[in-house]
């Protein structure tokens, strides 16, 4: 197994040789895959995928993951159950893991391994699974995953195919309600499976082929079990596909749709017509050296190594959902057609996304953020709302706010290509109107604020609410409707509704305008029951990010704001349980959860730069590093990615809708972001040594820029931005 691993590496080695910028070999997929000491780690993936795709082809280091494990694989587990199609990355809920193949040669349906014989790369993955001495190794398409197993040359192969693995069942409901493997040919089988979950009734079909023919197969659905069987329909469906012993290794290819049957093999036949497993790996590695190719950073191979398997991880969501022939499944279950040059998406993490990686896409994602933003708005066409939280082509409704707006209205307002803007309008008007869970508007407007014994989660609900509303103002004055942005600028002030002047914080009232006591700005909330959501009143008294200098007023001035930020992020003490998605403490600020990321950059607003810088540049070096636990919280679909590839090009989005970016410290001495319209923005940091990142002054294309904000159009228009560093 040494040899072959080496041979691997080789491989490896040579298809980036192939590529000019070889930025594939400073990615490690391996990190944020498990926590080193408890805690969060990332809950990231190891398997093999192509940028944006349909396939995420990855181990299952549980038989059923659950919230621990949500991406299917723990690094700090040594048994692997099997290698299924379907993976989320980052997130805080299980789902997906369909279509799972285990090889064996043994009636096992598991096998020990270890990292020492495993290996990991953009669009591959190899193990040695112990316990049966099979060499197995992956690949993939857009949307086939491409398998290859070297069985002991003595040895007859077999390949369970298993349509009964999935999340842990129980949770979010989650049962199969049906499922099909049907044996079409020779070497190859088609299939489905409808899973209900975290999302909703999904529709998962199959088409396989095998380099070798079929010697036995062996259907069961549970303990029934029939040989020779060519079709088999139930809720625990498992194929013992057989070969006879060969010394060739087998290759499987595995095409997917959300469609059909059919469309699954018309998705192989555009996609992987061939049995060079090589030639995909290399295709794949050419494939990802394009997409890191447009950020191009020089520096210490260990911060590169951070910074591109970060850019890797914020390029393997949202996924493409349309079959070649573009045919995707509607929310309600029809299926509907794309039109020419253009892509369905799903997987959109929203309430974490918004933040800063959908504005990092319209940057360097400008063709598939005209793509995100129409897959949303043909969402709402079908749907009635905009996606909250959008999976498999179905809202799962998690986290609250709908964020879907400020991505949309971000999106219009940069002047992105092929979005129209009336219908984005008509979108994000009536989503902020209608009511649908966790948004009882009428409520909203009736009170100014949410009431907690009428919503629950209520400071926090309307904190983000009067951001999105802030969003659908900006756009309805853009469009020139008036009275429409007049409407929504007063709901975008409602914030100002929950704060206390008494106490300094932002805190809940009842729907008779009275305070609800006790209060403890320390005591967390998660997911209901509570004001908060995910934090405490520390941590969220921070979001007003559409208004940042009404907040320093409320707050009682310039000093005492610096006064409250030094407080925020030197507080230690807790007050009961903290929410499980709380990590990467500075004081009470955590990086591990998205409504902490901003405040780093807010003493730029009160004439206190270098105390941001300060807090940049310590989260950069101390919160991120190149293990298994890389990341301080979940990396939630590459949002916590984004803020790291922000943080190191110089600049962040502490309004991700406004089109400018706050500026902080550079970590890269050169950054180039080659954009699609064919233009470069460099960002060059001048300093004496790597110990020097405290600002000293900032020029674009020559001349000193005025203030602490970069706006969109000087990045899109190209040039250089230079930090001088003291």
């Amino acid at each position: 197994m040494k040899k072959t691993l080496t041979s691997i590496a080789l491989l490896l080695a040579c298809v980036n040789m192939m590529v000019a910028g070889d930025y594939t070999r400073y990615v490690d997929p391996f990190i944020g895959t498990g926590a080193v000491e408890g805690g969060l780690s990332g809950n990231n993936y190891p398997g093999a995928t192509m940028p944006f795709g349909m396939v995420q082809l990855s181990p299952d280091t549980h038989e059923a993951p659950t919230w621990y494990n949500c991406s299917g694989y723990n690094y700090n587990d040594n048994t692997i159950y099997g290698f299924s199609h379907t993976h989320l990355s980052g997130t805080g809920a299980a789902d997906l893991i369909d279509v799972t193949l285990f090889p064996t040669v043994t009636e096992a349906t598991r096998s020990a391994f270890t990292h020492d014989e495993e290996r990991a790369a953009p669009g591959y993955y190899a193990v040695n699974l112990k316990d049966a001495g099979v060499k197995a190794e992956l690949s993939a398409t857009e949307r086939v995953g491409i398998h290859r197993y070297t069985f002991p040359a003595d040895k007859s192969g077999k390949i369970i195919v298993d349509m009964e693995h999935s999340a842990v069942k129980g949770d979010w409901n989650r049962r199969i309600i049906n499922s099909q493997i049907r044996r079409v040919g020779d070497n190859a089988l088609s299939g489905y499976r409808i899973i209900t979950g975290w999302a909703k009734l999904r529709k998962v079909y199959f088409y396989i082929e095998f380099s070798e023919p079929i010697d036995n197969i062996v259907m069961s659905d549970g303990s029934r079990r029939h040989e020779g069987a060519n079709v088999i329909n139930g809720t625990s469906l498992k194929a013992d596909v057989s070969f006879a012993a060969t010394a060739k290794p087998i290759i499987c290819k595995v095409a997917l749709s959300p469609v059909s049957a059919d469309n699954a093999r018309e998705n192989m036949a555009a996609e992987a017509v061939h049995w060079d497993f090589d030639k995909y790996v290399a295709d794949a590695d050419v494939a990802w050296d394009k997409q890191l190719a447009k950020i191009e950073v020089t520096g210490p191979a260990e911060q590169m190594k951070t910074f591109y398997t970060a850019l890797y991880h914020s390029m393997i969501q949202p996924n493409v959902f349309n079959d070649v022939n573009g045919e995707y499944l509607t929310p309600d279950y029809t299926v509907d057609k794309v039109p020419a040059g253009e892509a369905q998406y799903t997987t959109f993490s929203l309430w974490d996304t918004y933040r800063a990686i959908h504005p990092l896409y319209t940057i360097i994602e400008t063709e598939r953020t005209r793509d995100f933003v129409n897959s949303m708005l043909r969402h709402y066409d079908s749907y009635g709302y905009l996606p909250i939280w959008h999976l498999w082509g179905q809202d799962n409704y998690c986290m609250i706010g709908n964020h879907a707006i400020p991505v949309i209205v971000d999106a219009v307002l940069k002047g992105i290509d092929g979005i129209d803007a009336e219908r984005a309008y008509e979108a994000v008007r009536n989503s902020s109107l209608e009511a649908h869970p966790n948004s009882p508007f009428d409520v909203w407007e009736k009170y100014g604020y949410m009431p907690e014994n009428i919503q629950t989660q209520s400071v926090s609900i309307t904190l983000e609410f009067a951001f999105d509303d802030w969003c659908v103002a900006q756009l309805a004055k853009a469009l020139g409707k008036e009275a429409d942005y007049e409407r929504f600028l007063k709901r975008a002030n409602y914030f100002e509704n929950l704060y206390n002047t008494d106490t300094h914080f932002f805190q809940s009232k009842d729907d008779k305008g009275e305070w609800i006591l006790p209060f403890d700005a320390l005591k967390y909330g998660a997911n209901g029951g509570y004001p908060f959501t995910e934090g405490n009143a520390w941590q969220y008294y921070w979001y007003v990010p559409h208004n940042v200098p009404r907040l320093v007023e409320l707050t009682g001035g310039k000093k005492a704001f610096v006064k409250k930020l030094d407080d925020f992020f030197s507080i230690t003490e807790e007050s009961g349980e903290k929410n499980s998605n709380i990590s990467g403490m500075i004081g009470q600020y955590a990086h591990g959860n998205e409504p902490s990321h901003h405040v780093a950059y807010l003493y730029n607003y009160v004439g206190q730069p270098r105390k941001s810088q300060d807090l940049i540049r310590r989260i950069m070096t101390e919160l991120y590093n190149n293990t298994s636990a890389g990341y301080s919280g979940n990396d939630d679909c590459g949002e916590m990615s984004a803020w790291y590839i922000f943080g190191a090009m110089g600049f962040y989005p502490v309004n991700p809708a406004n089109g400018q970016y706050d500026l902080g410290t550079p970590l890269f001495d050169s950054c180039k972001i080659h954009l699609e319209n064919g233009k470069t923005f460099e960002i060059k940091a001048r300093r004496k040594d790597a110990s020097r990142y405290h600002v000293a002054s900032v020029r674009l294309n020559g001349k000193k820029l005025n203030g602490l904000t970069l706006s969109h159009e000087a990045i899109m228009a190209g040039g250089t931005l230079e930090f001088i560093l003291k």
